[in-house]
């Protein structure tokens, strides 16, 4: 006859992430989107999202990308704070300001001086992919177009990546407003690699830490 205790259900292990985990979470995060932003910048290509619009606005003013990034964030906050609560909104907030910065510091840290565009486009997409895989997981994003795929996905089941990157080809074929033909079709390339990051490895309940 089996115990009491082996009648019992296991319990439910504690998935939740611990400050220390989400602090790492956003500094990692960032840290490979930035990665990802700086191959694009160096060889003149864009990307979707607010960050996309802030290559925009960078490439056509000289304004400094990562204080565009921060200015084009600004408003989706409340929306943030409206359908995902106050800690969500921090947490954004806080990966928005530390990607401004990286933006800016990472090009005197180091320097990329040869690049192919074609790899730059693919694997600056891929980082950025993976940086925002990281935000997602831990309750965060980059603001912007992140927050409202994030949204769909939890509120009616459309995949994040999905939604993103069919936003992104809007905001990448803006790019030809300022860029050469050739670095827009890159960019679509980089835009895509990033949302498929995104498709292929974030699913509505897959993940369970938050």
């Amino acid at each position: 006859m089996a115990s009491d205790a082996a009648k019992r259900p296991l319990e439910e292990p504690d998935l939740a992430h611990t400050v220390l985990e989400d602090a790492l979470a956003l500094f990692t995060g960032t840290l490979f989107v930035a990665l990802g932003l700086v191959f694009m910048k160096t060889v003149g290509l864009a990307t979707g999202g607010t960050a996309g619009l802030a290559f925009l606005v960078h490439y056509g003013t000289g304004w400094p990308l990562g204080a565009v990034f921060f200015a084009v964030n600004v408003p989706f906050y409340a929306f943030a704070f409206r359908v995902f609560g106050l800690a969500y909104t921090v947490k954004t907030f806080a990966a928005v300001a530390l990607l401004s910065l990286e933006a800016e510091i990472l090009p005197h840290l180091f320097r990329v001086s040869d690049i192919h565009p074609a790899f730059a486009a693919v694997a600056g997409g891929m980082l950025a992919g993976v940086g925002l895989l990281i935000l997602i997981r831990h309750k965060s994003s980059l603001g912007g177009v992140g927050v409202l795929a994030v949204w769909l996905q939890e509120r009616y089941g459309v995949r994040a990546g999905t939604v993103q990157m069919g936003i992104d080809a809007v905001i990448v074929l803006g790019a030809f407003a300022v860029l050469p033909p050739v670095a827009v079709l890159l960019s679509v390339a980089g835009a895509v690699a990033l949302n498929l990051v995104l498709a292929v490895n974030h699913r509505r309940g897959r993940y369970q830490g938050f």
